[in-house]
């Protein structure tokens, strides 16, 4: 297992990164006597962060007497020998760098592809974690405005939740979209919260944080949360509570004494170790990390089970009704009808029925090339519509008219398929066949469907060109879980 020792060894660091807290006789004999009493402002920055010297929120004057004085720790950002090594996201693949003819440091340089979307660096520059005396625990109670209640499925898994905490223990909650997972995180999170300890909750998805945001902001009061995804604005005040995408984790660095990973079977994920490790880097050596998804992927439930983690599971939603079991129709040539400008007749049925119903909708499409076809062709017959996908600046804002009712209707990829809450929203999928909607992004899909208590129940429809495996699996799933009592 990746642990900061293994990293200050690894990595040959000039001094182990300090990871206790610790007041100012901890700091080196060198810089106890300089006369520099650390800003505020720059320890609550760079508490538990590994960030490039030359893009802080601070003048680069100041950041350079805090390295001189020996308060940061400064490392190149790619490092050369025995091998290269990306010390931001811990890439070696050697394909996954660039070399070339440096113009600052007239050296052929090197610089790491698998992060280039944080900003790229190369081996000439350098990356800085603070070492010196970090942001203690604020001092003002922190106010918990939760007013709900949890059921009997949701406190039996908070609780064993909370005990797996309590032990440094690993944790797996596998619970139905729907269950209220988030609420079941609350308390966990409110204990930790009171006993000062700093906890993150990460996922792949920018939607799910942006969707979670403020809802912890409306429980958590008179603290700071931050929200950090591609785009975001920094914040310099320090935050105890932190929610982010795993690819902002590449800038943490033994940060966190709780780690949360929601939604921790998505893309990407699941696939990339980097932010496999990214998580490992952030959180501090002996923090254990729960694990939080609705469909579970089977590496992740063989080593819950390997290495004993603690594990809850709820089949139930948290209103008590059965999840939508969604329904195939079968839509010949689609993709032909899009071309010709067409909606398939079966498609503009569903699409219509909706729309007399006065019923917000979600048309999820395999591909942005199909969905940008088919966008006009609908915004003919209601001009509100909206397509949305991964690359689209306006996601978020389009998200909330629908919500707010200033939309009908979305068309999307899959970008949507967890991390969105819409009272009552009916949900279709066009070319459910194709290889992109695996078993566990329909469920998540049909998971949109009936979450709100007032509208437990909803049409979810798999329109396709053939029945798959995926299509099967995902249903005998849902009607698996909807067995259980």
């Amino acid at each position: 297992m990746l642990t900061i020792t293994s990293i200050n060894k690894r990595y040959r660091l000039h001094k182990p990164f300090v990871s206790n807290d610790s007041d100012i006789l901890n700091y080196p004999t060198h810089t106890r006597y300089t006369g520099l009493i650390p800003e505020p402002a720059i320890v609550n920055f760079f508490t538990g962060r590994i960030w490039s010297r030359r893009h802080t929120p601070f003048s680069q004057e100041k950041i350079d007497t805090y390295i001189n004085r020996g308060y940061f720790e400064t490392t190149p950002a790619v490092i050369t020998e025995p091998k290269l090594t990306c010390r931001r996201c811990l890439n070696e693949q050697p394909y996954k760098f660039v070399s070339f003819p440096c113009a600052k440091c007239q050296k052929i340089c090197h610089y790491c592809r698998h992060c280039i979307t944080m900003g790229r660096m190369c081996s000439c520059d350098e990356l800085i974690l603070w070492k010196g005396t970090k942001t203690r625990k604020s001092k003002s109670p922190v106010q918990f405005a939760w007013t709900g209640n949890l059921t009997s499925h949701q406190q039996k898994a908070a609780d064993e939740l909370a005990q797996s905490i309590a032990q440094n223990r690993n944790h797996l909650l596998e619970a139905v979209c729907g269950a209220g997972k988030t609420e079941i995180l609350f308390a966990a999170i409110y204990e930790l919260l009171k006993i000062g300890k700093r906890v993150c909750v990460a996922t792949p998805r920018t939607d799910v944080v942006l969707e979670l945001y403020p809802r912890f902001q409306q429980v958590f009061q008179k603290i700071t949360i931050h929200a950090l995804y591609g785009g975001a604005e920094n914040n310099a005040e320090f935050a105890q509570l932190v929610l982010a995408t795993t690819h902002q984790l590449y800038r943490f660095e033994n940060a966190f004494d709780v780690m949360i990973v929601d939604e921790a079977d998505a893309f990407p994920y699941t696939y990339d170790e980097a932010l496999q490790r990214a998580v490992m880097k952030a959180k501090k050596a002996d923090a254990p990390i729960a694990f939080v998804t609705a469909t579970p992927s089977n590496k992740l439930l063989l080593q819950q089970r390997k290495e004993n983690w603690g594990y809850s599971f709820i089949a139930r939603r948290f209103h008590g009704y059965p999840l939508p079991v969604p329904r195939f129709q079968s839509l010949w040539n689609y993709e032909k009808a899009f071309q010709k400008n067409k909606i398939p007749l079966k498609l503009k049925a569903w699409f219509e029925q909706r729309l007399r119903q006065n019923e917000p909708f979600l048309i999820f499409f395999p591909t942005i090339e199909l969905m940008e076809q088919a966008t006009p062709v609908f915004q003919k017959i209601e001009s509100t519509i909206e397509s949305v996908h991964s690359e689209d600046p306006n996601r978020k804002e389009k998200v909330l008219q629908l919500r707010n009712e200033h939309r009908k209707g979305l068309l999307t990829t899959t970008i949507l398929e967890r991390g969105i809450t819409i009272k009552n929203v009916q949900v279709a999928v066009v070319g459910a066949e194709n290889p992109v909607f695996t078993s566990s992004a329909l469920i998540q899909i049909s998971g949109r469907v009936g979450r709100n208590v007032q509208y437990p129940t909803g049409d979810i429809v798999f329109f396709h060109h053939g029945i798959t495996i995926e299509m099967d699996r995902a249903r005998n799933k849902i009607l698996e879980m909807n067995r259980y009592e």
